[in-house]
């Protein structure tokens, strides 16, 4: 009697994990979900530290609406983007003349600085009640 009850548990669970093998669907690479955030913390902390000090100080107010800010920023850009964009910024107001025109000049930076602008304001409107 107690190998007959232990084959037929045994065949119950090896049956019950094929099953549930033989439904599960496998991800491939291009189905794969990307990440809804992929700003790290410490730059989203940064960030809300510098709005909160342009914004007159830490309340609960301004840390609020810079979290909102960039949440909003984050909404619209990937991280790389704007990550690229701040630097393109910092590097072309830091330089005058053909120095900065390298950061300045190029397609992409134009773009990656305009998209950060619309983006700040967008957020701005949005996270700030005025």
């Amino acid at each position: 009697m107690k190998n007959k009850y232990t084959s037929a548990i045994i065949s119950l669970c090896l049956s019950a994990a094929l099953a549930g093998c033989a439904t599960t669907k496998e991800q491939t690479p291009a189905e794969a979900t990307p990440a809804a955030n992929d700003y790290p913390t410490r730059d989203r902390v940064e960030y809300v530290l510098n709005c909160v000090a342009q914004h007159g100080g830490l309340t609960y107010i301004t840390q609020y609406a810079c979290g909102c800010k960039i949440d909003k920023i984050a909404e619209k850009m990937t991280f790389k983007e704007f990550e690229d964009a701040k630097t393109f910024t910092y590097l072309s107001k830091g330089q005058t003349g053909d120095a900065g025109g390298v950061f300045r000049d190029p397609a992409q930076s134009k773009d990656l600085r305009k998209r950060l602008k619309e983006a700040e304001a967008s957020a701005e409107k949005s996270c700030f009640v005025k």
